[in-house]
């Protein structure tokens, strides 16, 4: 590629970046690689489509301004009417711009508008038969398109046989949600192949596909319905509420479903509020569609060569782009787990400039087939840590090098246990002694004042403390011996010291860093078990009682307290609290009993006292800065005041959620929760709902 900047200066570059755009085009619509990302690409036809306005007599026959997107592809299927693209919008002025034209096209403002998520995919008309899916057609060159009818069946969403036997054409989009994207990799690569870049690459290339030795499964979801003669004057919003009536899936399912705007104001409205959930859906969108619903306004408006006056696509900004890799650097976190990271050459997604991302182990490393000075594909959506989707392999230069495993430890040179995926140094929590320590120490651990990263070091460079138990025995004459120890400091050290003693078991958990466990995870141990004894003692079908602990995540919590058990039992010595204020332990089980579930109080477990609190069985979220009595208190303790008082905190909203605290600044989770109609409270209110439980926080 040499064409992808956002000018052209003469007719050599506008040629040339016809070209460009025309071989991009071909190679995504026919096989789902590409030379360049969409956000490149969006770049290089608008360059296009500026070069043309200002030289009209200039304008090639190839260029993809006047052409169906995918219309590079041949197809021989024609179209029952012609399915077009959409043009595009940029920001909420352009669209504004937009509809003032669309009234002047058709004499009035527009007073109903739907607005959809532009799905991420490959456009597709299927046609049903008296009820009966009979053909798939890809959109080819809007006039006709390829016959892919061998895909029925594999498409999630689009069902054999209607509800109704009617004979319609439905038409959307297919593509591949997140999950459906890391089946298909890694059955795409155990059968020889290359990775996917992305999930819109691998639905494109999927559906084409025709004598593969496996199959993946794909999703489809209706944007379309041609609807029969009698219906012909039915807005399109209807015409939804119809394919959904069909058994045809249609975003209506999704937590961004299909809506209507009457004016301008509320579509932007709605356009922020699916742009603020774009990063938590289980699938990508890259824009929202914006169209005249009542089907008399897009008569009125009509249509171009190219996409219809009547509708328009508001382009959100790219949270994909294509950059190379670097290196991979190899980091030992405070338990000892080795985690490679990806460096970047830099590349600004959505507004950030990126230079690292997440390669979670090395097998997963290995199951992409990343080399290093790969082209890869990397995502970064919201506040998400930026990851390597792939490598496009289609651009390889041949250049490239193997990735090397590091074969001990890289921090301390010991050992390395490469048992489970995630790999991790022999010496444990011993081989980063300072982060585990500046961890246990934190505010939302034992919050121990005064022992920061800096004294830890010293502590420890001193040979006083070579785990969390020797924090606790240290005297006053180990500290004034110190640098820059002076009696005051020392002494409010040691009074921090006895203050973390008096911590809950929840907190003392959580400094201990058990693997597979956080803060969350760590108070909900806490007040099943109520005390380090009962937990101990637990195994592995006994901790799966505590909601959200596993058979794969259980084991290991049990092995992990073996492990720590002379640790454990040098902290009770020295004083350290292990019992969970509020909780009460589970009671034995009765003869003959099969342990039930843990869930419903009948199968010998006691329910603590906070079972009946005022969140009894709410699933509660926080967001946005508290304030009033809530404003002192760190994210962490507001969970534990949620749990406390009976609930249980989440960290992402869903259909599971019961109550959001919104406090200000309030973004995407509370629209998430207005979009899925669930219940909101303002910090003051909360504080009200929980304030017997306040002062134990």
């Amino acid at each position: 590629m040499t064409t992808t900047g956002a000018v052209i200066v003469d007719a050599v570059a506008y040629a040339q970046a016809v070209e460009d755009a025309v071989k991009a085009s071909a190679a995504y619509y026919a096989a789902g690689t590409s030379v360049l990302d969409d956000d490149a690409y969006d770049r290089l036809v608008r360059a296009i489509a500026a070069w043309e306005t200002e030289h009209p007599e200039q304008v090639l026959t190839a260029s993809p301004t006047g052409k169906v997107a995918g219309g590079a592809v041949q197809g021989d299927v024609p179209h029952t009417v012609a399915m077009l693209s959409l043009d595009n919008v940029f920001s909420p002025e352009e669209f504004t711009a937009w509809s003032a034209s669309l009234a002047r096209r058709i004499g009035h403002d527009v007073t109903r508008f739907s607005v959809e998520p532009k799905l991420d995919g490959l456009a597709i008309a299927a046609r049903y038969t008296r009820g009966r899916l009979t053909q798939l057609i890809t959109r080819g060159d809007g006039t006709a398109g390829e016959d892919v009818s061998h895909a029925i069946g594999t498409i999630e969403g689009l069902p054999d046989e209607l509800a109704e036997p009617v004979t319609v054409e439905v038409r959307g989009e297919v593509l591949m949600t997140t999950a459906q994207f890391e089946h298909a990799n890694e059955v795409r690569t155990a059968h020889g192949g290359a990775p996917f870049a992305n999930p819109r690459n691998a639905a494109a290339g999927t559906l084409r596909a025709r004598e593969r030795a496996y199959t993946v499964p794909m999703t489809f979801f209706a944007y379309g319905l041609l609807p029969a003669e009698e219906s012909g004057e039915c807005a399109h919003s209807d015409l939804m509420a119809r394919a959904m009536a069909y058994g045809v899936n249609t975003t209506a399912t999704t937590a961004v479903p299909g809506s209507t705007a009457d004016t301008v104001e509320g579509v932007l409205n709605r356009v922020a509020e699916i742009a603020a959930l774009r990063a938590s859906l289980p699938f990508g969108i890259d824009g929202i569609v914006v169209k005249a619903d009542l089907a008399a306004d897009q008569r009125a408006a009509g249509s171009g060569s190219r996409a219809p006056r009547w509708a328009i696509a508001f382009k959100l900004r790219a949270v994909e782009k294509i950059t190379r890799l670097l290196a991979v650097e190899w980091n030992v976190g405070r338990t000892g787990i080795i985690a490679p990271r990806a460096v970047l050459e830099p590349v600004e997604i959505d507004g950030s400039t990126i230079t690292y991302a997440t390669l979670h182990n090395p097998a997963d490393i290995t199951r992409r087939d990343l080399r290093l000075g790969d082209p890869v594909m990397v995502h970064r959506a919201g506040d998400v840590i930026p990851r390597v989707e792939a490598p496009v392999a289609h651009l390889r230069t041949g250049d490239e090098q193997p990735i090397v495993f590091p074969e001990v430890c890289p921090r301390c040179g010991s050992d390395i246990d490469t048992s489970e995926q995630r790999w991790r140094c022999t010496n444990g929590r011993n081989c980063h002694l300072v982060a585990s320590l500046s961890y246990a120490a934190g505010r939302d651990q034992l919050d121990i004042e005064g022992l920061g990263h800096t004294r830890v070091v010293q502590l420890v460079d001193a040979g006083l403390v070579t785990d969390l138990a020797d924090l606790f025995a240290l005297t006053r004459d180990q500290l004034l011996g110190l640098e820059r120890m002076g009696e005051t400091s020392t002494d409010n050290l040691l009074a921090a010291l006895a203050t973390a003693k008096a911590q809950p078991l929840s907190r003392v958990l959580c400094a201990l860093g058990v693997r597979g466990t956080g803060r969350s995870m760590s108070r909900r141990i806490a007040r099943y078990f109520a005390t380090m004894d009962h937990l101990r003692a637990a195994d592995a079908e006994t901790i799966q009682q505590v909601e959200g602990i596993g058979v794969e995540k259980a084991p290991s919590i049990v092995a992990e307290l073996a492990e720590l058990s002379p640790l454990i039992d040098r902290l009770t010595v020295a004083g350290v609290n292990m019992t969970e204020p509020g909780a009460t332990p589970p009671a034995p089980k009765a003869e003959g009993t099969d342990g039930g579930d843990g869930a419903d109080g009948d199968d010998g477990v006691q329910i603590s006292d906070a079972a009946a609190g005022p969140l009894a069985g709410m699933a509660v979220v926080v967001t946005g800065a508290m304030t009033g009595p809530l404003e002192k208190l760190t994210r962490n303790q507001m969970n534990e005041l949620v749990e406390r008082a009976g609930g249980r905190s989440s960290s992402s909203v869903s259909k599971k959620t019961t109550l959001v605290v919104a406090g200000e600044g309030a973004g995407s989770k509370r629209a998430k929760a207005e979009t899925l109609g669930i219940r909101l409270t303002t910090p003051d209110e909360f504080a009200a709902l929980v304030a017997d439980y306040l002062d134990t926080v």
